[in-house]
């Protein structure tokens, strides 16, 4: 009598609107070319008046040759009145929540699509602490930036609980938002003063 083999490789479907095959091909092409890896994302800002600025994003380069958006992608960045904007747009810190919060939600749907899951909801909320005592120059022992940050999911899928949760933590530990956040980068500065 032949035995069946415990496991049956099955072709990926595209799943959660995440394509699947052409995940799994790009991750087969990294494979073979680790150099395909390496990308370099550009913004251009602009500032508009007071606290406002503008943010435009449209090339950057990747997969070995630079790449261009679809469309061009601009944001606006203000302070509200109560920090002496205009409110314009969110704050800069308030991008930062976007995100993380952005990075881990596309990683989940990512690794459910990869895992054979089908979601049904994500959502996050994302909170960060701040004093800015800091930023105002009145203490030198407050930091400028978030004291601590809380990211809380709610997901549902077709998938028990403890393997939902399992996909939330991969995506956390491959976040490269996550991971600028938690470990540092360094941040060269220069200028041109005319």
């Amino acid at each position: 009598m032949t035995k069946m083999p415990k496991t049956q490789s099955r072709k990926p479907e595209p799943r959660n609107g995440v394509d699947t095959p052409a995940l799994f091909a790009t991750i087969d092409a990294v494979k073979q070319q680790p150099e395909l890896a390496r990308f370099q994302f550009r913004a251009t800002n602009r500032w508009q008046q007071g606290t406002h600025s503008r943010s435009r994003l449209l090339s950057f380069r990747g997969a070995g040759d630079e790449q261009h958006h679809e469309r061009e992608f601009s944001y606006d960045a203000d302070h509200p009145a109560v920090l002496v904007g205009r409110d314009n747009g969110p704050t800069p810190v308030e991008f930062l929540l976007h995100a993380l919060a952005a990075c881990i939600t596309a990683g989940i749907g990512n690794i459910a699509a990869a895992r054979g899951v089908t979601l049904y909801e994500v959502e996050s909320t994302v909170e960060g602490d701040i004093d800015l005592q800091g930023i105002l120059g009145l203490s030198d022992e407050v930091r400028n930036g978030y004291e601590g940050i809380r990211i809380g999911f709610k997901i549902k899928g077709d998938a028990p609980a403890e393997k939902l949760r399992q996909i939330v933590e991969q995506s956390r530990a491959r976040s490269a938002v996550f991971d600028v956040l938690t470990n540092g980068v360094p941040v060269a500065i220069s200028v041109e003063a005319a």
